[in-house]
């Protein structure tokens, strides 16, 4: 087990608003210097521009930092997952995460089962764990389904218990239901505050540890550390009016995430 950052602890910093974008190479920089031990490049479409030469560089900077790289995309399709499949042997990753729906495609449970029967067994072959994301798009039992159905041991679950809370599914629920095929475990809090004139709510991000999160009862029920499980720090940071703001609060907010976690070892 080990601990790291996703490129969402770099959302802003990384985004159109930032005068000069994070590339991947400073996210190793600064994954090393905050102590963490794995950089999940998520949803990063860049990487996929990137060539056999490029793709060596970032995969030869995380072995000098001492980091180790995960991947995450979205869909279910054989032939995306192929290009990330390949990308993933070019850095040297071991686990994949991804999402079954795309913004054009989203599969019933049936199809998404066939979809990822055929696309599996290549990961298998390579050694690579491919793990599909807990989300309100796709409810828990239907995402357990698919998993179930292809049942290998190559495919399995990312869990994010506050991303499911859009469904109206309790968090800790997805936890119970999920923890045995969990293979990469997505650390980010979350509350709920009351807008303006107390006419609604806001669910948004919060510093690690005080939000809604219950993450012990997470750990006690995955058991990360001895199924050797990653966990990889997110955030849901709302825009703070301006970029050196809400760039200072997500720097804030990352090593705050990853010194909590540290301190848990």
């Amino acid at each position: 087990m080990a601990y790291g950052l996703s490129t969402y602890a770099f959302f802003w910093r990384i985004s159109e608003r930032a005068p000069q974008p994070l590339t991947v190479h400073d996210m190793l920089a600064q994954t090393r210097d905050l102590g963490g031990e794995v950089l999940q490049i998520c949803d990063y479409p860049l990487i996929e521009t990137f060539d056999d030469t490029q793709l060596d560089a970032v995969r030869d900077t995380a072995a000098e930092y001492g980091i180790t790289l995960e991947l995450g995309t979205r869909g279910v399709s054989p032939a995306h997952l192929a290009t990330y499949l390949r990308i993933a042997q070019r850095l040297g990753v071991t686990l994949v995460r991804s999402m079954m729906n795309t913004a054009d495609h989203r599969p019933t449970v049936p199809e998404a089962t066939a979809l990822l029967r055929e696309a599996v067994p290549g990961y298998a072959t390579a050694g690579v764990t491919l793990g599909l994301e807990t989300y309100e798009q796709v409810s828990t039992d239907d995402l357990l389904s698919v998993v179930r159905g292809v049942d290998s041991p190559y495919l399995g679950v990312v869990l994010d218990p506050g991303n499911s809370v859009a469904r109206l599914e309790r968090p800790v629920d997805v936890v119970d239901a999920t923890a045995p095929h969990v293979v990469n475990i997505h650390v980010k809090d979350f509350s709920f505050s009351r807008r303006d004139g107390w006419v609604g709510f806001t669910f948004a991000g919060c510093l690690l540890g005080e939000g809604l999160l219950d993450y012990d009862h997470m750990i006690d029920k995955v058991r990360p550390a001895e199924k050797g499980i990653n966990q990889i720090v997110e955030h849901w940071l709302p825009w703070q009016g301006d970029f050196t703001e809400t760039a200072r609060l997500e720097d804030q907010w990352t090593r705050h995430s990853i010194n909590t976690l540290m301190r848990s070892k």
